[in-house]
């Protein structure tokens, strides 16, 4: 049974990395009672840093509780739910990853996988660890972002009914670990066939528009 252990929102903050201050919302809170799911993503949670967050195609990013135990054991210190800057943090979902195109349906809301979590320098710099964005590639549990395909409203002990894509598609582990590597034009054409977030797709199009002589 899939359920919505908490809601997360963030609100503007600074952090300090390498490269200087910047403005984020990664630090997120867990709330209470129902909240408001638009097809721009949670109310009242912030989105700081728009050219790689945010948007319709990822308006609601998802992590595992069961990840997280497994991150707490793999570093030796609790790393709580929320600490990753999801909105929603999921218990009983069997797999880290789901294919781009499924849906969870949830009572009030629905969902539509587009895209998994690719890290970051911020991410990197809130754990404290700057060699934690290679850690996250290396773990294979990057989360899921999804756009709302149903507005509605969300709160924590919410069920999600799984509705699996009904074509050809690609899971979301395998688009995290392709991500940055070159791709075949039958590997791209297949990927911009799917419901992929734009950000991907602008991504993957430059490839084969390359690869086309474009």
């Amino acid at each position: 049974m899939i359920v919505v252990q908490q809601v997360n929102v963030g609100a503007r903050s600074k952090l300090e990395r390498k490269d200087g201050v910047i403005d984020t919302g990664i630090f997120k809170t867990a709330v209470e009672g129902p909240v408001t799911v638009s097809e721009l993503g949670l109310a009242q949670d912030v989105i700081c840093d728009t050219t790689v967050h945010g948007g319709p195609d990822q308006a609601v990013y998802l992590y595992r509780t069961e990840d997280y135990d497994w991150w707490s054991g793999q570093l030796g210190r609790v790393v709580a739910s929320g600490s990753f800057g999801e909105n929603l943090s999921v218990a009983g979902l069997e797999s880290p990853e789901l294919f781009v195109g499924d849906r969870l349906r949830f009572a009030n809301l629905e969902l539509e996988v587009t895209a998994p979590r690719i890290p970051c320098a911020t991410l990197a710099t809130v754990m404290g660890d700057t060699g934690f964005a290679k850690a996250f590639m290396q773990a294979g549990r990057p989360g899921i972002y999804f756009r709302v395909t149903n507005s509605g409203t969300i709160a924590a002990g919410d069920h999600a009914e799984l509705i699996p894509y009904d074509r050809d598609s690609i899971s979301t582990v395998t688009f995290f670990h392709d991500y940055h590597r070159k791709h075949t034009k039958t590997e791209l054409q297949r990927y911009l066939a799917l419901p992929i977030d734009i950000r991907s797709r602008v991504f993957l199009q430059d490839q084969l528009d390359k690869l086309n002589g474009g």
